[in-house]
């Protein structure tokens, strides 16, 4: 959906319950971050309000604990804690919106025990986080940002960048949802063979694409490369530790885009200086940004800033999802990805 086609949908939707409808909802939506131009379009027939305190940037607890008893919408990315102390303030709430999938930012407890509905946009950065990880995997396995930083320092040293080709290894997927069947698919695009671990998935779901499901212990024995996509939970924290690495394959290379704290990163750089783990490409971190984090000194660790959901193309397709259960919520309907069951009348 382009921008134009969002506008005139908005606006045929104006049409059909009124301008005045839209005059009477004030202060809908309080938009703490950026979450596309889409939602914006929309937040501006909620009123001028909700749209300006969209535009500040990095809200604390007690600055939206001031304002939050005025909004009936709260719509945010990862980058807002929205706390209970946050959600007990918020006296008008109906619905709280996270324009992405992992909902741990938010207290879901507290806003079912107040009836508030929250909802995520589970589809619309599937393929963004798919791709960021396959790429990581790439990148690692050949060197590619050593090799371009060594270059662009006027060195040439082809030889100190020999890398490894990934046709024929064995990719362990720890994760088998969404992201992780579609890493699956491109892995299997590139000949690789791909095992995976689920608890939730049966192994005729993993069969029928040509993927043997298995434990996660076994997973770990087998696997050349291990990519995770699950959330963080308490089964999921430091699921990769010192004594989960000991059981993996000499020279496995590890790849978190999912959530911070799978990978226990002490560990790893342990295992990582003293060669057990040829190298690790992460997209998130136990805390953000790392600024002193000891990974960042090694040569065979990749890094990126948080960055599996961030396209132009995601960042429009979660805005659309958000901006869209939002309003029909606010107009007595439900919301179609939403994460809890609130009791609302």
């Amino acid at each position: 959906m382009t921008l134009d086609e969002a506008q005139q949908a908005v606006d045929t939707w104006i049409k059909t319950y009124g301008v005045r409808y839209f005059s009477e909802l004030t202060n809908m939506a309080c938009l703490t971050e950026e979450v596309g131009e889409l939602a914006r379009i929309i937040a501006r027939q909620y009123g001028d309000q909700s749209f300006k305190a969209g535009e500040k940037a990095d809200l604390s607890e007690d600055e939206l604990v001031k304002i939050i008893g005025e909004y009936d919408a709260l719509i945010v990315r990862s980058g807002t804690q929205v706390t209970a102390r946050i959600i007990e303030a918020a006296d008008k709430m109906k619905y709280i919106g996270r324009a992405g999938v992992g909902v741990d930012n938010i207290d879901t407890d507290a806003a079912t025990k107040k009836g508030i509905i929250v909802s995520n946009a589970p589809e619309g950065n599937t393929l963004a986080a798919t791709e960021h990880t396959i790429g990581m995997m790439m990148a690692l396995a050949r060197n590619i940002p050593q090799a371009s930083a060594s270059l662009k320092k006027g060195e040439w040293k082809r030889s100190k960048f020999m890398g490894n080709e990934m046709n024929g290894k064995v990719l362990g997927v720890v994760g088998f949802g969404r992201i992780g069947r579609e890493v699956a698919k491109r892995a299997q695009a590139l000949e690789m063979t791909v095992i995976a671990y689920d608890p939730f998935i049966p192994a005729e779901v993993g069969a029928a694409m040509g993927v043997e499901m298995m434990s996660v212990a076994e997973l770990f024995t087998k696997a050349d490369v291990i990519t995770v996509h699950t959330p963080l939970i308490p089964s999921t924290t430091h699921l990769i530790n010192k004594d989960s690495i000991a059981t993996m394959k000499d020279g496995v290379r590890l790849i978190n885009c999912a959530r911070g704290g799978i990978i226990d990163e002490a560990a790893l750089y342990d295992a990582i200086v003293a060669g057990k783990v040829a190298g690790a490409a992460l997209d998130v971190f136990e805390n953000e940004p790392p600024t002193e984090s000891p990974l960042l000194t090694l040569d065979s660790v990749i890094v990126t800033p948080h960055l599996g959901a961030s396209t132009v193309e995601a960042q429009k397709n979660v805005a659309i999802s958000v901006a869209y259960q939002c309003r029909d919520v606010l107009n007595g309907g439900s919301a179609k990805s939403a994460v809890n069951a609130p009791l609302v009348a």
